[in-house]
């Protein structure tokens, strides 16, 4: 649960803080007759993101074994791509974030009836739909048999939903002014936890593969420390729920986890350091990306 909770927290602050910002602007520009396109575009991109999940979850069903895993593996390392590259993009734009979306909504303003929607549409679709991809890898491989149990749906998904609901809680309280985030510590933080989290999932979708017979070493182990490691034990649930941890890991995937966490996490962290000894042109009470104040 808390690995998806940190998923849902961090997509959904970002979508929470992309409305904040389009609708803060539109209630200070005195264009207040324009929110509803802005919601209109909220709920689409909404509605368009869990058809997208359901997809993924029921789509692959009456498939073969091995077309499944093939089609879960490839869908897991495509997921690992876009978080990856959330977690470089958002580390880079929070600083601009804000001013590139209210050049977005003037321009939109003077188009057609549309436009505003479509703003909307793009700027939280986007969050929902890598999201939707991200949660659902992370939930398959959370949920993948091992030693005869499986753990149940419904818990990586409510530490979704829970997270999610943070989130907007949040938006909300610093829409309203009521509470300041240094959000360059928060992304910091959950980026390189993510990266560690994605790392794990990228893994799975190497032995998924290997079981689709796709890529071969299935029995070729890197180690197997089943008789040391319980996974039904809270220690293991929590290694397994948290970083997809197989006590019987192939070469391969211990490979790919290698080759994706260690070079990842090293640019991660000197784009930080790069930035934090850049010399600040502005400042703002959310360190970077900040919500105009309502009126």
């Amino acid at each position: 649960m808390f690995a998806n909770y940190l998923i849902g927290l961090r997509e959904g602050l970002e979508a929470a803080l992309v409305v904040s910002i389009l609708v803060a602007y539109l209630v200070k520009s005195d264009r207040r007759h324009l929110l509803p396109r802005i919601w209109a575009g909220v709920a689409l991109a909404v509605a368009v993101s869990l058809g997208f999940g359901a997809a993924l979850t029921w789509g692959p069903r009456g498939l073969t074994f091995e077309a499944q895993e093939a089609i879960g593996g490839g869908l897991s390392i495509v997921a690992v791509a876009f978080v990856t590259w959330m977690i470089f993009w958002m580390a880079r734009a929070a600083r601009s974030m804000s001013g590139t979306l209210r050049g977005q909504i003037d321009a939109a303003a003077e188009g057609s009836r549309w436009s505003l929607v479509v703003v909307a549409v793009l700027a939280v679709g986007r969050e929902g739909l890598e999201t939707a991809l991200f949660l659902w890898a992370a939930t398959k491989a959370g949920t993948r048999e091992s030693v005869g149990t499986i753990t149940p749906t419904w818990e990586p998904l409510l530490g979704a939903a829970l997270g999610i609901a943070t989130a907007v809680a949040l938006g909300y309280l610093i829409y309203r002014g009521a509470i300041s985030i240094n959000l360059t510590k928060f992304f910091t933080w959950t980026g390189a936890f993510l990266i560690l989290v994605a790392a794990g999932v990228l893994a799975y979708g190497i032995h998924d593969l290997q079981e689709a017979r796709f890529l071969p070493g299935l029995n070729d182990l890197a180690f197997d420390v089943s008789d040391t490691i319980d996974i039904n034990s809270w220690y293991g649930a929590l290694l397994k729920g948290v970083f997809n941890f197989s006590p019987a890991t192939t070469k391969l995937e211990a490979a790919a986890w290698l080759l994706y966490a260690v070079p990842v996490m090293v640019l991660f962290l000197l784009g930080v350091r790069r930035r934090q000894t850049r010399p600040a042109t502005s400042s703002t009470k959310t360190a970077g990306t900040s919500v105009p104040s309502h009126s």
